[in-house]
Formats: C-alpha cells, sequence, structure tokens
C-alpha cells in the first residue's frame, strides 16, 4: 500500500438528508485512516433541515451551511458555519485545489 504524505482536503456535498448521512459516515471514515486531512460538508436543500433537526457532536464542526437554504426556510443555525451559499463554497475550495465528493 502506498502512503500519501501530500496535505489531503475533501469537500463533501450533502443536499438530502441521506447524502447527510453518508457524507458524515465518509467523513469519518476518512478522518480514522487519515485523521490529518481537512473535510468539510457542504450542505444545501434539504440536508441543511435534516443536520439543524439531528445534530451530531462528531462531525457539526465539519459542516458549512447554504445561508441560501436558512434564508428560504426561515431557519438559522447557531453554532455551525454559515456560508453565503453551498455552491459558492463548493466551487471556491475546488478553485483552491480541494477534492470534490457528492454523498
Amino acid at each position: 500500500m502506498t502512503t500519501i504524505t501530500s496535505p489531503l482536503r475533501l469537500v463533501i456535498h450533502a443536499p438530502t438528508p441521506g447524502a447527510l448521512e453518508r457524507a458524515r459516515n465518509n467523513a469519518r471514515n476518512l478522518l480514522k485512516i487519515r485523521p490529518d486531512a481537512e473535510v468539510r460538508i457542504v450542505v444545501n436543500a434539504a440536508a441543511v433541515a435534516a443536520a439543524l433537526d439531528g445534530p451530531d457532536a462528531e462531525t457539526d464542526r465539519l459542516l458549512r451551511v447554504c445561508g441560501n437554504t436558512l434564508a428560504k426556510t426561515g431557519r438559522t443555525a447557531d453554532g455551525l458555519t454559515v456560508v453565503a451559499a453551498g455552491v459558492l463554497d463548493i466551487a471556491e475550495a475546488q478553485a483552491e485545489g480541494w477534492g470534490y465528493m457528492r454523498a
């Protein structure tokens, strides 16, 4: 097995409740193997309500919540990182060299 020593940065996109569950599991699994990895879980659309209604102490620190979705639904994400728009956050991360995965 080859060991990769370069920085690993991954955005996991979760637009649905099921995708949020998969993203949280993917992040946990990745960080077990590569604890030095940087991981972001960008949630938008229906995944926002799922994230707010079902907090997860282990992965909530990785969440980046779409501000557009919050505005549309009239909700707030106290204690979580809110970004202006999920799509913009993903695009900017990719421009900075982050990998992308849809959960």
